[in-house]
């Protein structure tokens, strides 16, 4: 073997089995946060509130819904739900927020208490209830874990059907070809994109968040270089159904994350690119411009530390 499957033998949990009993002994006095950042998901953020609420008081000490600006009815309906909702505009109420999904996870280390934050998408379609135990699973039971990422299969939802597989278009074109060749032992990841993950505290408040896209693959790469990979763990999820995105979003999405990349991996970028997408008006292709962010916060500890 060498050392990238020894990784994957012994940090992969393919049918992860733990009770609640061990979990909780494992827990050992260690606070649990589960985190949703939410913009616009007032059709699916209560189903995700509540396939976690029966664990809120035991295995979980506090589920909070980060808003990020929405112009629906998501606040209501997650604190309808049983969630607390903070808004990003109430955390560090200084800093004028950036938009982005890793501005608003950014925000939720000052929000929440937990030793351990658990990470879930807003907008996902039937969630297990099972999704937050099994990420717990790792950082709970077993040693010296600090990250441990879900991996799933992915439908593709269309607008009139549902494909068995085919999401995650941007990690099989873009993030597994870039770790691959940047960060080899990473290319054990089955889903390093994915926005169900979980980790220490002092893993998320010791590394800069990228403010968009790059949020994850930012995380990943920050928290193999300053643990290495026996701190990474990944365990099966079974099924992840969400809202799929248009090729133009994720060509947005794929540049934020490129950038973030780059940026870890030693090759420095700016902090707004513009990006030239092309769309057919009348007959003529025409460019749609729009200015991409690859701007990172600060590590958390740092900005609460000034604030003492």
């Amino acid at each position: 073997m060498d050392m990238d499957e020894q990784w994957f033998a012994r940090r992969t949990w393919q049918d992860p089995q733990w009770t609640t009993e061990e979990l909780l002994l494992g827990k050992a006095g260690r606070r649990v946060s589960v985190v949703l950042p939410a913009l616009d998901e007032a059709d699916t953020v209560a189903g995700v509130v509540g396939s976690v609420l029966p664990l809120l008081g035991s295995l979980v000490d506090e589920l909070v819904v980060v808003d990020s600006g929405s112009s629906d009815d998501t606040p209501a309906i997650a604190a309808a739900a049983g969630a607390k909702v903070v808004h990003r505009e109430e955390v560090l109420p200084e800093l004028p927020p950036l938009p982005g999904k890793g501005e608003v996870l950014w925000r939720s280390l000052a929000a929440t208490e937990g030793d351990i934050v658990v990470f879930l998408d807003s907008d996902l379609v039937d969630p297990d209830p099972q999704f937050v135990p099994a990420l717990l699973g790792p950082l709970l039971c077993a040693e010296d874990v600090h990250l441990v990422k879900g991996f799933y299969r992915r439908p593709l939802r269309l607008e009139t059907a549902e494909q068995g597989t085919g999401g995650g278009r941007v990690t099989e074109l873009l993030a597994r070809p870039l770790l691959s060749a940047l960060r080899p032992a990473l290319g054990s990841l089955v889903q390093p994109l994915g926005g169900e993950y979980a980790a220490t505290r002092s893993l998320l408040e010791s590394v800069p968040f990228a403010t968009g896209y790059g949020v994850e693959i930012g995380l990943l790469l920050d928290a193999e270089s300053r643990y290495g990979m026996s701190a990474l763990a990944q365990v099966n999820l079974g099924v992840r159904k969400h809202r799929n995105r248009s090729l133009l979003q994720l060509g947005v999405m794929a540049r934020q994350i490129l950038g973030t990349a780059l940026s870890r991996c030693g090759i420095e970028q700016e902090e707004t690119a513009e990006l030239a997408q092309f769309v057919q008006v009348a007959g003529e292709w025409l460019p749609d411009v729009s200015e991409q962010q690859v701007t990172d916060r600060p590590p958390m500890r740092e900005v609460l530390a000034t604030r003492t």
